[in-house]
């Protein structure tokens, strides 16, 4: 660690005079502060001043040690000791899962990784040699769509979480993801890799279903509930997790086109059957 390098550093303050100059000045100042204290903006720029200078993996492992937290695997000789992976993991708490799961395949295979993820992340600067950004409001850019490819191609592990959000409450208060896309299906058949299903333990809080129970109920939209992330980032400090890994779903046992979202429906509830 080198708390004198520059590192990534949150200012809410400063994006909202960037994006909205016109309208910057008829924001309440208290306003701009309850946002600030909502994303706990000066805990996570302590935590990203701390781990200034580290990227990628080693960025995440500083994160869970600054935050003691801890993990454990199940079946982990069920991973296939070839790579050419994609990795597809149910999504419960929205971040700390992500960096877990970089951690640990990092580790475990001694190489980078590669995830598959929302392209707004990619202004997580400490993440983006990790990040492959999907976007999921408009046209792929083609330099994004040739990268993806090629990393597929290679033997980097890709990392996905198929239901793009984090889980949500449903039905009989079951914490669990909501549809998984059909994505990663058709790119484990092109890229001929084995889809490997994992199941990661952990919920946040009952505060955050709620809210986004409430959210869905008043008819907005807008995930307004994810604000709410980073600080279920910083309440799991000193939480142990575990992390199940299925057993390995050949690429050729996989059906795609028109039968790709029954298929991708199928792997989430075999993910959901881990024990």
């Amino acid at each position: 660690m080198n708390e004198t390098a520059p590192y990534m550093k949150i200012d809410v303050d400063a994006v909202l005079r960037a994006r909205l100059p016109r309208h910057y000045r008829w924001i309440p100042r208290p306003l701009i502060r309850m946002v600030e204290r909502t994303i706990c903006q000066d805990q996570l720029n302590d935590l990203l001043r701390r781990n200034a200078g580290r990227r990628g993996a080693e960025f995440c492992a500083g994160v869970l040690s600054d935050l003691d937290i801890s993990y454990s695997i199940r079946h982990g000789e069920r991973l296939p000791a070839d790579p050419h992976v994609i990795i597809a993991c149910n999504h419960p708490l929205g971040g700390l899962d992500g960096l877990i799961l970089i951690d640990y395949f990092t580790r475990h295979y001694g190489r980078p990784v590669r995830f598959l993820v929302n392209d707004i992340l990619m202004a997580v600067d400490p993440l983006s040699d990790v990040f492959m950004p999907i976007n999921k409001h408009g046209r792929q850019s083609r330099s994004d769509a040739s990268t993806i490819d090629t990393v597929l191609a290679s033997d980097t592990p890709v990392i996905i979480f198929p239901a793009g959000l984090c889980s949500r409450k449903g039905k009989g208060g079951v914490v669990a993801d909501l549809e998984w896309q059909k994505m990663f299906v058709n790119k484990a058949i092109a890229s001929r890799r084995p889809v490997i299903p994992i199941r990661f333990s952990g919920e946040n809080s009952k505060f955050f279903y709620n809210f986004a129970k409430w959210r869905k109920r008043l008819g907005i939209r807008l995930n307004i509930e994810m604000i709410r992330l980073p600080k279920e980032m910083l309440r799991a400090a000193g939480r142990s997790y575990t992390i199940t890994i299925g057993h390995p779903i050949a690429w050729e046992t996989l059906r795609g086109g028109a039968q790709a979202r029954r298929q991708a429906a199928d792997i989430r509830q075999q993910v959901y059957s881990l024990t």
